[in-house]
């Protein structure tokens, strides 16, 4: 039968002009009337007829009874939205499964970059309560030694005067602050005496650290008897009672007037846990040796620190550019060393703590930046995730798009009507990660060492957060928004639409990225931590066990040190005890000026020294390689000293044994040498050292506590014993291992916040994978049901689902060890001490990777695999 003698019933395309809208009528009857045709040739005018008006009823069949003839002809914006949002929440019903992949994971990935967003921002703010901020700077020294460049931050006590008297027209202030190895110190009043952590300053420091005066003024340090305290330490001395012209001692010995009071520095804050402030001129009064060294001018001993604020007509290079020379100038033997005084901003205090070799700065930046990767790239796991599952659901969607451009719906309204839904999702999701952050931030907090809060009243902070909700919102939704709009309706209703050979290929890149990410924190964390343990397991040439500390602060521990030590080992609680002018755990002097026999004229020489007791060595263990320790059988031991391995080495002497070693006009003798005692960093190598006898450096009282007793009853006989020869003093002690621990706490904390990332970021992937597997499994459906009618296996149909994402998890791999190898080598680099990049850890991460993905896979390919095919094909 010819077209021209077979026409489809006028009845059906009365119908289809009537509802369908004009701009789409034409191309619908052409398309419809072609299919007519067609169908003719094959099944007959009748059944041609029949599934005409079939097509035709499918078209308007959902606005047969809700659409009148010109009912709402043009819809408000409020009514559009409306629907909009209706038929987004009913779509997050119908999909719980999908629906909770997609808000959860994408919530956790938002939360973990608020957490880390919080943490930069508590980074970077640090040290801004201070008004002047942008002016206080620190006076420091750099040079060049033995081929390294060096920076020190400390100075010479001629230093503040001289920058006060030459260059004050370069500073509105110029303050000195005490260190002496210990800044802890005993405020008694009364009944009351306490451990606060303190410094002497000028009376200039107040008003450069712009002080919040509670009680009292800013200009009592200017009085050289006064105290100003911080909130805290004032209400535990005295209660409700007002401070101000109240007497309270320093260690014992300084009686000092209570001039002020003055607000807690907040914790993300430089002196965070200064608890008091006493003046400059009291401790340069009371100490003798600072004294000495101010009023003598002396150059050569670099023990204090100096702040300044710099005059608001000038700059900080342009200030260092003046005083570069200072050290030079006094001291022009040093020119060696090649001196340089420059002044490192406020602002460089908290993240530049360190410098390399190179003398380039380092410091708390690197993890600044390392976290902000972090959170960008588990950010971006989550988003991928979004993205992946909402184009993978969307393209089910084609039919429903179909039938909206068949009645009416232009491209723009489907655009937003997926634009709408993709926000919906992100809106939830931002709400979640709050609550999230909420639950998790005590915790965080405590890990990170922090006391940060969410910053309800900061604008930046909710900028940022709809800000990028709304960037998440639009990305994922572009691609079902611009590519599913532009289908045309007839195809997809006749079922010839086909997504293309490469739409699963975006989704592809996209899982590669997300496990390059995923292995490469892995690798990271395993790394950090081995590196850690790497440094622990390092030979530290004594016995930390059962080794306690206490600082010799006050006039008491001085005159009675004998006597408190025969009745301290009388007790029977402590084996041996023992001064020394540091802690183990710590190196605080270093010093030039030794020569020796055979020494090189050349070398200039520098050696960490250390004063301590004759029985310091019993007390802490030392392993002897040649000669012996000092001892009171030996009077001649009074000019001995001991040499640790390195220093040996150093001087390049063969039987170091007997030789004389001299220090400035004074000459030693050595009388042993032993196993290289680690008091500096872990991650760097051992410094030369000497020990030598001298009481008058002590700073810390060593104690080896009995190993036969249990520490809280030897601790409790020590305290008595303390109380009775220093009873105008708190007992307090620090165990040495403890101490020794904190030098890993920096790394430690890196590693368990990379670690707990690093699993979050598997979580992350796992979440997509197991939405994409359990999409892909559902898409398959009757593929696997014909299959297994022709005696496919479950483990073969298990190799079917589970082999591409395997090899995506592969490829990732690969590109991941590259990275991770790349920047992971660098990183242990700026550690002299440090582990080596095993291929073992490649391989476990690979195959933790590996184990993941199938688990995650394997139950949605399993659970399809075992479904009834008849179940599967019965639609057919």
């Amino acid at each position: 039968m010819s077209k021209s003698t077979a026409s489809p019933p006028q009845l059906a395309q009365r119908l289809l002009r009537w509802f369908c809208a004009p701009h789409r009528l034409n191309e619908l009857e052409d398309d419809l009337n072609e299919l007519f045709h067609q169908r003719v040739e094959t099944v007959g005018l009748r059944r041609a007829r029949w599934r005409y008006c079939r097509d035709v009823l499918s078209l308007i069949r959902p606005f047969i009874i809700r659409r009148q003839p010109n009912e709402y002809p043009n819809p408000r914006t409020m009514d559009m939205l409306r629907n909009y949002l209706k038929i987004a929440l009913r779509n997050l019903a119908r999909n719980r499964v999908y629906s909770f992949i997609n808000i959860s994971g994408l919530a956790v990935g938002m939360a973990v970059a608020m957490l880390i967003g919080l943490w930069i921002y508590d980074e970077l703010s640090f040290d801004r309560y201070f008004q002047n901020y942008n002016r206080i700077a620190k006076v420091m020294q750099t040079g060049t030694f033995e081929g390294e460049v060096f920076h020190s931050g400390y100075n010479p006590a001629p230093m503040g005067p001289e920058l006060r008297n030459v260059y004050g027209e370069n500073f509105s202030h110029v303050v000195m602050l005490s260190y002496d190895g210990n800044n802890d110190h005993i405020l008694a009043y009364g009944d009351k005496k306490l451990t606060k952590t303190g410094s002497y300053m000028s009376a200039g420091a107040p008003d450069m650290l712009t002080l919040n005066m509670l009680s009292g003024t800013r200009a009592g340090l200017k009085d050289q008897n006064s105290i100003l305290l911080s909130e805290s330490t004032a209400e535990a001395l005295f209660g409700e009672t007002d401070p101000v012209g109240k007497m309270v001692k320093i260690d014992n010995r300084l009686d000092v007037k209570v001039t002020g009071v003055y607000e807690d520095f907040p914790y993300n804050t430089e002196y965070w846990d200064l608890k008091f402030i006493a003046p400059w001129d009291l401790y340069a009064s009371s100490q003798e040796w600072v004294k000495r060294a101010q009023d003598n001018v002396e150059w050569g001993n670099n023990s204090w620190q100096v702040l300044v604020q710099i005059a608001p007509n000038t700059t900080f290079e342009a200030v260092s550019a003046k005083i570069k020379d200072i050290r030079l100038k006094h001291t022009p033997e040093v020119a060696f060393l090649k001196p340089k005084v420059y002044l490192q901003p406020m602002r460089e205090w908290h993240l530049y703590t360190g410098w390399d070799k190179a003398g380039n700065s380092d410091g708390r930046i690197q993890y600044v930046w390392l976290f902000g990767i972090i959170g960008v790239f588990v950010l971006l796991l989550a988003c991928i995730n979004f993205m992946n599952l909402s184009t993978a659901r969307s393209e089910k969607r084609a039919k429903e798009v179909g039938i909206r451009k068949a009645v009416g719906s232009v491209r723009s309204q489907l655009i937003a009507q997926f634009f709408s839904e993709s926000l919906l999702v992100v809106a939830f999701a931002f709400v979640l990660s709050i609550l999230l952050v909420l639950l998790v931030l005590p915790v965080f907090n405590e890990v990170a060492d922090k006391q940060i809060g969410i910053l309800w009243a900061n604008p930046v902070f909710w900028l940022c957060g709809i800000g990028f909700s709304l960037v998440t919102g639009l990305i994922a939704g572009s691609y079902p928004a611009f590519y599913l709009s532009s289908f045309q309706a007839v195809k997809v209703l006749k079922g010839t639409f086909r997504v293309g050979r490469f739409a699963s290929v975006p989704r592809q890149v996209l899982v590669v990225v997300q496990f390059t990410v995923s292995v490469t924190l892995i690798i990271g964390t395993i790394i950090v931590f081995r590196q850690i343990q790497h440094a622990k397991n390092r030979p530290v040439g004594y016995d930390r066990s059962g080794l306690i500390t206490v600082a010799m602060n006050t006039p008491e521990l001085y005159q009675h040190y004998n006597a408190l030590r025969d009745a301290l080992i009388q007790t029977g609680a402590a084996v041996d005890m023992s001064t020394s002018s540091t802690p183990t755990t710590n190196l605080n002097s270093r010093n030039g000026g030794f020569t020796w026999e055979g020494k090189d004229p050349a070398l200039k020489a520098s050696f960490g020294t250390v004063a301590v007791s004759h029985d310091f060595g019993k007390t802490v263990g030392w392993q002897f390689v040649q000669g012996r320790d000092l001892s009171r059988q030996f009077a001649t031991d009074s000019s001995g000293i001991v040499l640790n391995q390195t220093a040996v080495r150093y001087m390049g002497l063969k039987d170091p044994v007997g030789k004389q070693i001299k220090w400035n006009d004074r000459s030693f003798r050595v009388v042993g040498v032993i196993k290289d005692m680690l008091m500096g960093s872990p991650f760097e190598p051992i410094y030369q050292t000497v020990y030598m006898l001298d009481y008058g450096w002590a700073n810390v009282i060593n104690i080896k506590l009995n190993p036969n007793r249990s520490a809280s009853e030897s601790l409790a006989n020590i305290e008595g014993v303390f109380r009775k020869f220093n009873p105008g003093s708190p007992f307090d002690y620090k165990f040495t291992d403890q101490q020794y621990a904190l030098k890993f706490a920096a790394e430690e904390r890196i590693g368990k916040l990379a670690s707990s990332f690093a699993i979050l970021a598997i979580l992350i992937s796992c979440l997509g994978l197991f939405g994409l597997a359990s999409f892909i499994a559902e898409q398959r459906t009757k593929e696997i049901g014909v299959r297994k009618v022709l005696g496919a296996s479950v483990t073969n149909l298990w190799l079917l689902l589970s082999k591409d994402f395997v090899i995506l998890v592969i490829i990732a791999f690969g590109i991941s060890t590259f990275i991770a190898r790349y920047f992971l080598n660098g990183w242990l680099q700026k550690y002299q001490y440090h582990t080596e990049l095993a291929w073992w850890i490649f391989a476990v991460s690979g195959a933790g990777a590996l184990l993941i993905t199938l688990l995650t896979v394997s139950y949605q390919a399993i659970r399809a695999a075992l479904v009834n095919p008849v179940k599967s094909l019965r639609s057919e």
